[in-house]
């Protein structure tokens, strides 16, 4: 991220500014935002808003959307890129908006965040997703894969430490699925995968999704 884009969260209190650039640090989330296309873009999860800050900062012709469910995060945000005209901000759940704005935007966007959703719950999420995109509209799903390496057993340990211990993130279950699983419940959910991108240099196995509606 651009030291311009950092410092919209300038004014934040210290611990939230290190939490925003570990966030940034740990996941390869600017290759993420290159990727978003379209002008009306959904950051599902969007927490603090670092993704929302590198969608919105520099691309004033977009509308930025970023929802969350942890109120705490959501105003944190509204602290800071939410200050931005492109900007829109909510706490809510993603099957709220897709009740409220079904076939409203051109990229859906969901950076780690279904590892923290019960896999129970994952087919209902991913059919808000779907429904929340316009025709030929993209979903770009990143998470951490199982690839049964001790990168995902350390990622597996660094969420449990960040809901558990440090109550920084809510979860309804931790957990990651393979690359195969993550193919076959895309499918399942509507969607075809035209990408899958692997990224290394990271302490995490972060595997990136380029999908649209079946």
């Amino acid at each position: 991220m651009t030291h311009l884009s950092l410092k919209v969260f300038d004014s934040l209190p210290l611990k939230e500014r290190l939490f925003v650039r570990a966030r940034l640090a740990l996941a390869p989330l600017e290759a993420l935002a290159a990727r978003a296309h379209g002008t009306t873009i959904l950051d599902v999860g969007c927490g603090h808003g670092v993704l929302v800050a590198l969608l919105a900062g520099s691309h004033p012709e977009r509308q930025v959307v970023g929802i969350d469910p942890d109120e705490r995060k959501i105003a944190w945000a509204k602290a800071s890129i939410g200050r931005n005209a492109n900007v829109e901000l909510r706490a809510c759940m993603i099957e709220t908006l897709a009740a409220e704005r079904p076939g409203s935007f051109d990229s859906v966007i969901v950076a780690d965040v279904l590892c923290l959703v019960a896999r129970s719950a994952w087919p209902s999420f991913l059919d808000a997703a779907r429904q929340l995109l316009r025709p030929g509209g993209q979903l770009l799903l990143k998470d951490a894969e199982d690839d049964g390496s001790w990168r995902v057993t350390k990622a597996l340990w660094q969420e449990r430490l960040m809901v558990r211990l440090l109550r920084r993130t809510h979860a309804s279950g931790i957990g990651f699925a393979s690359r195969a699983e993550w193919h076959d419940i895309l499918a399942a959910a509507g969607f075809v995968v035209d990408d899958t991108t692997a990224f290394g240099g990271y302490t995490a196995p972060h595997v990136l999704f380029t999908a649209h509606r079946a």
